[in-house]
């Protein structure tokens, strides 16, 4: 089978693309041949060496992919050869065959096309659990997505508005907030990409909370970070939450302690992955709902651009450039 593989840390235009043996599956996993990868921002930074985990080399990023049970571990049950699944396999998506824990395997709702259903898992994964549980989210409560156009936030921003808050969506150009908008946002706001200086920075934390009539948003999602993240604070409402979600702009902020203190705030980390692990059964009551919400049309991944599997480096450097609206996806078809 065919895979790409990281073999040192780099950027993308170090992955080659090899032929390696068909992976075997353990007790309790499945092999899936996969048909659809999505792309990720975590994706970008292990084959750079900055993510949390790193798995041994040589691997093949890609983490949540879609396709069809090729082989069944002996103590797996509940699936069988030929079952249409999506699943978080952590790294391993980019090649053609990869061997996930059935635990992270979810059957794929009729109807629903293997891209869609590879790029579900961990932006609705994380976003949900962001927002329900880490934020307890409210009806009526105001939202408030920065990198609003990216997987996570787009996911963020579908989900808010269904769990029935009122959502501003952020981003840094008119045509990512169009497509905010059709996801359902209230209102958005326009920012510059480039990082904020102390002007621009009160400029832009006045602007979120005029979209409030002054008061301050309930809850900011935030993975973007960088200079963003102190005015979005400043801009919370009294017993706000803001919700440390990732650090796409590349540096972690650091914020004044005063501003939790003097809005009575809370500033939220959310670690979905360790979540999966530290609260599986807590996770698959998420995902559950999440994959109700997926056969009733209520959610749906927005997909702007597909490339093969070939052309994955390609996708990666795409994501980087920060270029994409909504998901990237990685076909094998």
């Amino acid at each position: 089978m065919k895979a790409v593989l990281c073999k040192k840390f780099g950027p993308p235009s170090q992955l080659v693309v090899e032929d390696v043996p068909s992976p075997t599956p353990k007790d309790n996993e499945l092999v899936v041949s996969v048909k659809a990868a999505a792309v990720n921002f975590p994706d970008t930074l292990m084959i750079e060496g900055k993510y949390q985990f790193q798995p041994p080399f040589p691997f093949a990023p890609g983490g949540e992919v879609a396709g069809v049970v090729k082989e069944c571990g002996a103590a797996v049950k509940g699936f069988a050869p030929g079952d249409r699944v999506m699943a978080s396999s952590g790294f391993g998506g980019f090649a053609e065959e990869v061997a996930v824990d059935a635990a992270r395997c979810l059957a794929v709702p009729q109807g629903v096309e293997f891209a869609s259903a590879a790029g579900f898992v961990m932006t609705y994964g994380t976003s949900h659990y962001a927002l329900k549980d880490r934020a307890r989210l409210r009806k009526g409560e105001s939202l408030l997505v920065l990198g609003a156009a990216g997987g996570v936030g787009l996911a963020a921003v579908e989900l808010g508005k269904l769990m029935g808050a009122r959502v501003i969506a952020a981003a840094s150009s008119e045509e990512k907030l169009e497509v905010a908008r059709a996801q359902g946002a209230d209102d958005t706001l326009l920012y510059d990409a480039r990082p904020l200086e102390r002007p621009a920075q009160k400029a832009f934390s006045d602007a979120i909370k005029a979209k409030t009539d002054g008061q301050g948003v309930d809850v900011v999602y935030d993975p973007v970070g960088g200079s963003y993240a102190e005015p979005a604070v400043r801009a919370l409402a009294w017993e706000g939450r803001f919700l440390v979600i990732g650090f796409a702009a590349g540096d972690i902020p650091k914020l004044p302690l005063n501003l939790p203190l003097l809005k009575s705030c809370q500033i939220v980390g959310v670690f979905w992955g360790a979540f999966t692990m530290r609260d599986a059964a807590g996770n698959a009551r998420n995902l559950q709902e999440l994959v109700g919400w997926m056969k009733e049309g209520k959610l749906k991944p927005h997909i702007c651009k597909t490339f093969s599997l070939e052309d994955t480096a390609a996708a990666l450097t795409y994501m980087s450039e920060r270029k994409a609206v909504g998901k990237i996806i990685v076909s094998t078809q």
